[in-house]
C-alpha cells in the first residue's frame, strides 16, 4: 500500500486508532520516537514493541508486547488466518510495520489481517548516509522536525530522581554519569579508560561519578573495578534511568541505547564511536561525538565481531576525551578558583 493510499484511509477514519509494529532495541526506539510522536500528534496509537518502552512513549500511545501471540502467528503459514490474528488488526485504520519486510509470509498475513491497510518498511535504510531517525520520518512522509528533547521524564520518575539525589548527597554537586556498556562488547571503550576519566572528573570538579549498569552489564560482568571510582547504579527501569540522566551534569558513554536516551532527555552527552557510523547512529541533542578515524571504521557487524585490534576504540585515549569534555559549557563554572576546568 502506498503512503497516499494510507493517507486516504486515515482521512476517512479520523477516530480510528492506527497500529505500529516496531522490533528495535532502545537506541533504535529513541531514533524512532520523532516519527512516533508525529503519528501520535494526530492519532491514537497501538504500538507493538518491547514492553519496557511503555515508560517512554507519548500519552496517546498504548504499548503491547511484541512477543504477543498475534505477532508471532504472522510468521506462520496456515491455510486460513486465525480469528484472533484477524481481530487484532482489522479495526486499525492503517498498520505501519518495520518488522517482516523480507518475510513474505508475515507480509501476506498482515495485509490479510488488516484488510490490505498495512505498510511494511525495511528496518534499516538502504544507504548508510542517512540518520536512522530521518529514515523513519521519511517512511511516513514527514519532513524535518525539531531535534530537541524527545523523551519527557514523568512526574513520578522525576520525584524518584529527586529522592535519589537527596539520599546520595548529590544536590549541588557536579555529576558525571557514565554508562560503560552497550549492546555489543566490541563497541565498548576500555574499562581502564573510563576509570581515568572518572578520576579526572572527581579531581577537576570535586564532583562525583555515577556508573550506570544495565541488565546486559549485570549479566556479562567485567566492570567490577569501576565501582571503586564512583557510585554504581543498577539495574533501573527506563523511566528512572531517564530521571537520573536528566539530573546529571554530563553523560559519557559508548554507542548505545543509553547514550541515545541521555541526549533525548536533554543532557549534555559525550558519545564514543568506534566501529559504528555516527552519520547513521549518533545521538541527537546536545551531543559531542568522539571517534578515532581509521581506514577500516565504520565497519560491518561481521567485521566488527572479528576485529583483531579494535584500534578505533583502544587508540582513542582518555586524554582526547578529557580535552573534549573540558570544553562543554556545563563545565565552565565547575572549577576551583577560576573560570574553566583546572587539573
Amino acid at each position: 500500500m502506498s503512503m497516499k493510499l494510507a493517507d486516504r484511509f486515515l482521512d476517512a477514519a479520523n477516530s480510528a486508532a492506527i497500529c505500529v509494529i516496531f522490533p528495535g532495541a532502545l537506541g533504535d526506539f529513541i531514533c524512532f520516537l520523532p516519527a512516533l510522536r508525529a503519528l501520535a500528534s494526530r492519532h491514537r496509537i497501538v504500538l507493538y514493541a518491547r514492553s519496557e518502552f511503555a515508560e517512554l512513549v507519548p500519552a496517546a500511545v498504548t504499548v503491547r508486547s511484541i512477543e504477543r501471540r498475534e505477532i508471532s502467528r504472522l510468521f506462520v503459514a496456515t491455510p486460513e488466518l486465525e480469528v484472533q490474528v484477524r481481530q487484532s488488526f482489522e479495526a486499525f485504520a492503517v498498520v505501519y510495520s518495520w518488522m517482516g519486510h523480507q518475510q513474505p509470509t508475515f507480509a501476506e498475513r498482515l495485509q490479510a489481517a488488516s484488510g490490505g491497510r498495512a505498510l511494511i518498511f525495511p528496518f534499516r535504510p538502504a544507504a548508510r548516509a542517512e540518520h536512522q531517525a530521518d529514515y523513519y520520518l521519511r517512511c511516513l512522509g514527514v519532513g524535518e522536525v525539531s531535534r530537541g528533547s524527545t523523551v519527557e521524564v514523568s512526574r513520578a520518575a522525576d520525584d524518584w530522581g529527586e529522592r535519589f539525589w537527596r539520599d546520595h548527597l548529590l544536590c549541588g554537586r557536579a555529576v558525571l554519569m557514565i554508562a560503560p556498556g552497550s549492546g555489543a562488547r566490541e563497541k565498548n571503550w576500555p574499562e581502564a579508560f573510563f576509570i581515568e576519566v572518572a578520576d579526572w572528573w572527581a579531581e577537576a570538579t570535586e564532583g562525583i561519578v555515577l556508573f550506570l549498569f544495565g541488565p546486559v552489564e549485570a549479566e556479562r560482568g567485567g566492570f567490577d573495578r569501576l565501582r571503586e571510582h564512583g557510585l554504581g547504579v543498577s539495574p533501573l527501569g527506563l523511566a528512572q534511568t531517564a530521571a537520573l540522566l536528566q539530573r546529571s551534569t554530563v553523560y559519557l558513554g559508548n554507542d548505545s541505547g543509553i547514550s541515545h536516551l541521555a541526549a533525548a532527555v536533554g543532557t549534555r552527552t559525550v558519545a564514543l564511536f568506534g566501529p559504528s557510523d555516527p552519520v547513521q547512529w549518533a545521538p541527537r541533542g546536545r551531543v559531542s561525538v568522539i571517534r578515532r578515524c581509521m581506514d577500516c571504521s565504520p565497519c560491518s557487524e561481521p567485521t566488527m565481531k572479528s576485529c583483531p585490534h579494535r584500534g578505533c576504540l583502544t587508540e582513542l585515549s582518555p586524554a582526547q576525551v578529557i580535552d573534549v569534555m573540558r570544553q562543554v559549557p556545563e563545565l565552565a563554572s565547575l572549577t576551583r578558583g577560576g573560570a574553566g576546568i583546572t587539573v
